[in-house]
């Protein structure tokens, strides 16, 4: 990020956005640009599926005991009317969108992201861990040991979201209340698509960002919830090249850039209490934003939408974002 004391580069910064119009949308930016299939296929129980991904998965027998490791697990058992024998996501699990207080009595795996404690977890007696493709396959081997089977799931769109949640629905024997979660959320997103082409809310430009002052994150149309948002609304946060850890990092002065008229926030506190808008307001690249100068940054919460991947979790994002843009500053 340029420092706010260099006046030559922030005045060339504001010159520019003041002379420059809307950027050009491409489809992949467009709000809306798809209609959605509220088709629901219908469902069976079954204990060898093929994911979205086109991993194949076999058990025994229905898994009674799943540990959660990654939020799609905990949001999708929850669609399903179960809960987790054990969960690595605690805080997502006790939001008023999935188990809420009831939460708070299923037992929390020790660890951190992607090196939770093994033996806490093969002391939870699972039939099923599932965790995020990339970061728990590591963790494969050593639950082999203690007969406790690795499902890793990779979400990348919606849809992949509802095919997880369909292949859980079918290993749990939980069809019905996979293919009337299925029905719900496909209905709601094609409301909501509707809704943002009447009301004009597609042509508006919004931003999901996440992060620090001095690391700026953005969910790119490369993300779950960056596509999801760029079916509702204008979303031109395309990945900046392929290396992970500079893909999604942007600046104020590229923020400013393309000129957001709404900015969602979920800022991940380490090592201070400051929200991520409140780190960035007196920054005066910052204060040329248009969502910043009309009052439309929006602080929401962290874990359904940084890392809830599943339908519980997207329609709260849906119905958060329509009714934060209906909401006059």
């Amino acid at each position: 990020m340029r420092s706010p004391r260099a006046p030559l580069a922030l005045l060339a910064v504001l010159a520019l956005a003041a002379c420059t119009s809307a950027p050009a949308q491409t489809p992949a930016a467009q709000g809306g640009a798809a209609q959605v299939d509220t088709r629901v296929e219908p469902l069976s129980p079954a204990l060898d599926i093929t994911d979205p991904r086109g991993t194949r998965i076999t058990l025994p027998q229905a898994p009674a005991r799943v540990v959660c490791l990654t939020g799609l697990c905990d949001d999708a058992l929850t669609e399903l009317g179960l809960k987790p024998a054990g969960t690595s996501n605690a805080a997502l699990l006790v939001h008023p969108a999935l188990l809420g207080q009831e939460g708070r009595a299923v037992p929390v795996v020790p660890g951190s992201f992607g090196s939770e404690d093994v033996e806490a977890i093969a002391g939870l007696r699972p039939d099923l861990v599932i965790g995020l493709s990339g970061v728990h396959d590591q963790l494969r081997q050593a639950l082999a040991k203690f007969n406790a089977p690795l499902w890793t799931v990779d979400p990348r769109d919606w849809k992949d979201s509802v095919g997880y949640l369909r292949a859980l629905g079918s290993l749990t024997g939980r069809v019905k209340e996979a293919t009337d979660a299925e029905t719900r959320f496909r209905a709601k997103l094609a409301s909501a698509v509707k809704a943002s082409r009447d009301k004009g809310n597609d042509r508006k430009t919004v931003l999901l960002m996440y992060g620090s002052a001095d690391s700026i994150g953005v969910d790119t149309t490369d993300s779950l919830v960056g596509k999801l948002l760029g079916t509702l609304y204008t979303y031109p946060w395309t990945a900046k090249g392929t290396n992970a850890e500079t893909a999604s990092t942007f600046s104020v002065e590229e923020i400013l850039a393309k000129r957001p008229d709404v900015v969602f926030v979920y800022s991940l506190l380490f090592g201070t209490d400051k929200k991520l808008s409140e780190q960035l307001a007196a920054n005066p690249v910052w204060a040329q934003i248009p969502a910043v100068k009309s009052g439309r940054v929006h602080e929401v919460a962290p874990k359904p939408w940084g890392s809830g991947r599943g339908t519980r979790s997207l329609s709260l994002i849906i119905d958060e974002s329509q009714s934060l843009l209906s909401t006059t500053p």
